[in-house]
């Protein structure tokens, strides 16, 4: 009797009148709804990269095969640069204001696209309309998935980068393991098409409706006291929706945004003009790798601390990202003395700069948007992460304007 009375037991409150007890149901729906949009977002940064940089890799592949000319790689890296870029450009002028959806559906379609048209490419052409397709669905894909953290608690940032993060370290992982044993890169790419069936899923079925945002705790206090950096001299928000900013107010929230922008800029810049005019030119005659194993190690290595760094958002948090920026430019400088000079003794010192050329990059990346998203105000900030999207294509496309000339510069003297 006793236990039956504790079960109907009710809570009174101050006024002595019966209330019902909180259920706790609730509290593990919002758990478990936290735990789907954190799963959610890191299938879709791995998603979004892992096509992007699985079918770049086999694009190179089929063009070595078709006897392309130094020209035409380099058509390969116009390609994957120049539609993100334009996407980005597009990007704070409106292009983040249309429907979520439809959007999604156009990246994974562009990514499911972009496989069947290389795997079954015989022409150098269809090779490069496959690279444009994967680069429509990457910078689409971040614009809007980007777009989208304003949305659900700041958490996801931190997943959706350590996704990002992860899909450059697998997805270049599985390309050489299944190619290795002994899969053609045509069915190589194949067997890859369920990537884009995840990214859909992983929207459509695995995030949650957003709710009202309430961070709470030290977060929100944080947020607090740091939000005036960016919208001290913004005009009053009109509106809770990003889709009714005038375009004053869009100036006001860029011009403030480029205390982030810039220094990502550089950052992108100075390791991506090391991976492309650098690397290959780091080569150690007293090891047992040869030419090709070294650049491979290169790149591993790079995207190993790059994914290390944007999982460590919980870890460390930097707010002054300009010391990244300062750090990557003087590793360029510090490499680019090596090739000159050859001063370096071993590999694995280079090994070391390079495993932390790709930690300056990830923190960089994460630390910027998630900075981002702690400055802005509720009704700025889908479209702040929208405008700040262009930085690392912004600062890829510099460096290739410049690195590839330095690089056969380089070549042509030793």
């Amino acid at each position: 009797m006793g236990g039956c009375a504790g079960s109907r037991r009710r809570l009174l409150d101050s006024e002595g009148e019966e209330t019902a007890p909180e259920p706790r149901p609730r509290l593990l729906d919002r758990q478990g709804a936290l735990w789907k949009n954190a799963m959610g977002f890191w299938l879709l940064g791995l998603c979004n990269n892992f096509s992007y940089v699985v079918m770049l890799s086999a694009a190179h592949d089929i063009l070595s095969h078709q006897r392309a000319s130094g020209n035409q790689s380099r058509a390969v890296l116009l390609a994957d640069i120049l539609p993100t870029l334009v996407i980005k450009l597009l990007a704070p002028l409106g292009l983040h204001l249309l429907p979520y959806s439809p959007r999604v559906l156009v990246s994974g379609i562009c990514s499911a696209g972009s496989f069947i048209l290389v795997a079954f490419s015989h022409s150098v052409g269809t090779s490069l309309c496959g690279v444009v397709l994967a680069s429509i669905s990457s910078g689409l894909g971040e614009v809007t998935f980007l777009s989208l953290t304003a949305f659900y608690p700041r958490a996801v940032i931190s997943w959706w980068s350590s996704g990002t993060g992860g899909a450059g370290l697998l997805g270049a992982l599985s390309y050489l393991g299944l190619t290795q044993a002994g899969l053609s890169p045509q069915h190589t790419l194949l067997s890859m098409l369920g990537i884009p069936a995840l990214l859909l899923a992983s929207y459509f079925f695995l995030l949650t409706s957003p709710e009202p945002q309430d961070p709470g705790g030290e977060e929100e206090a944080e947020t607090s006291a740091r939000q005036p950096l960016i919208n001290s001299e913004a005009p009053e928000a009109k509106s809770d929706s990003s889709s009714n900013l005038s375009l004053q107010e869009r100036w006001t929230v860029f011009k403030g945004l480029l205390w982030y922008i810039v220094p990502l800029v550089l950052v992108y810049f100075a390791e991506y003009f090391i991976n492309q005019g650098l690397f290959e030119l780091l080569f150690f005659r007293n090891t047992s790798l040869t030419h090709a194993q070294q650049y491979r190690w290169y790149q591993m290595l790079y995207q190993a601390g790059v994914f290390v760094s944007r999982s460590s958002l919980r870890c460390c948090r930097i707010r002054f990202t300009w010391v990244l920026a300062l750090l990557q430019c003087f590793n360029l400088a510090f490499l680019l003395v090596d090739v000159w000079l050859s001063f370096l003794p071993s590999i694995y010192l280079v090994f070391l700069i390079i495993l932390y050329e790709g930690l300056l990059g990830g923190a960089a990346y994460v630390n910027t948007f998630h900075n981002i998203a702690l400055e802005t105000s509720d009704e700025h900030r889908e479209f702040a992460m929208a405008a700040a999207c262009i930085s690392d294509t912004l600062g890829i496309s510099l460096s290739g304007l410049l690195a590839l000339p330095l690089h056969d510069f380089l070549c042509h003297l030793s």
